[in-house]
């Protein structure tokens, strides 16, 4: 039987592309989805292997898609991270000056991190946000598009025959998105000393203290937090769960007592899997939050109840 490909949220020359090119892949060539949804309904269904989707951008926050979609639906879990740093240029056909441009198309979350740029140096041109930033260079590349530009990335412009007019052009030169290679639920990998854990929290009852009583699960344990957003539950307004990243492995001492302790003040606890830190980082490990200080703890308890 071969072996299954990947996926990833397309279509070819997204900067979802371009991230998952950065992971050893499969023999056989990857499988672009037009929705991050369609993509991780294909992992689910056993249709690829996995499927690399954005999660996070450090200009706007978190995707929503995402999010949502790995909280609910058949198990999924995060098998590792790719952090990408996004670069916007204004790609045109062949022969369009920057003055002749009055209609641009883009994603919305490249629109939010060059409408600066616009203001400035298009004021008068009309920006319309839809699909992904390949997609834009797609439709701009076709002779009879309505649209003069597309903001996109270097790869997704010169994939479709394109004319870059103007580089750099996002607020935020700085600007990373993180990726994660979703799959369906198997063994974890170990811990590497810079991992990551992600899950989603949902609370009991909504009462003062509520949050506070998730977050002390982690704080009195040491373990720090890299992300905490909230998200809709879709039942009504105002209820919420939170979706958070952790620094530390399942493996670890204190991340497992964390999530035991969450387990039992919970209403749900879904584990979104612990794997590598794209950047390496190792967390600072308090004193006494240590896998030996647990395991030392537990010696000494066991010997107390045999005294």
């Amino acid at each position: 039987m071969s072996e299954l490909p990947y996926g990833y949220f397309g279509p070819e020359g997204t900067f979802t592309h371009q991230a998952l090119l950065t992971l050893p892949l499969p023999a056989a060539a990857p499988i672009p989805y037009p929705t991050v949804p369609s993509t991780l309904e294909a992992v689910r269904e056993g249709k690829i292997a996995a499927g690399l989707v954005p999660i996070e951008n450090s200009v706007e926050g978190g995707v929503s898609a995402t999010l949502d979609n790995l909280c609910y639906g058949d198990p999924l879990v995060i098998t590792r991270e790719v952090l990408l740093p996004v670069s916007f240029d204004l790609f045109v056909r062949p022969g369009t000056a920057l003055a002749d441009v009055r209609r641009v198309i883009t994603h919305p979350h490249a629109a939010a991190q060059c409408r600066g740029w616009l203001a400035r140096e298009l004021p008068l041109a009309e920006l319309t946000e839809d699909g992904s930033t390949a997609a834009a260079a797609a439709e701009v590349a076709r002779p009879d598009s309505p649209y003069d530009a597309a903001i996109c990335a270097r790869v997704a412009g010169e994939l479709h025959g394109l004319t870059s007019v103007a580089t750099g052009i996002g607020e935020n030169p700085d600007a990373v998105t993180r990726f994660v290679l979703v799959s369906r639920p198997g063994p974890i990998a170990p811990p590497t000393g810079a991992d990551k854990t992600t899950m989603v929290l949902f609370m009991r009852h909504d009462h003062p203290g509520a949050l506070l009583e998730l977050l002390e699960q982690f704080a009195s344990r040491g373990v720090n937090l890299c992300r905490i957003e909230s998200r809709p539950t879709k039942k009504s307004i105002g209820d919420y769960c939170f979706s958070v990243d952790a620094e530390g492995h399942i493996d670890d001492a204190r991340v497992a007592e964390a999530l035991m302790g969450l387990h039992r003040i919970s209403a749900r606890v879904v584990f979104l899997g612990s794997y590598p830190r794209a950047d390496g980082v190792q967390p600072v490990v308090r004193g006494g939050t240590s896998n030996d200080a647990y395991r030392e703890a537990a010696d000494w308890l066991e010997r107390l109840r045999r005294s």
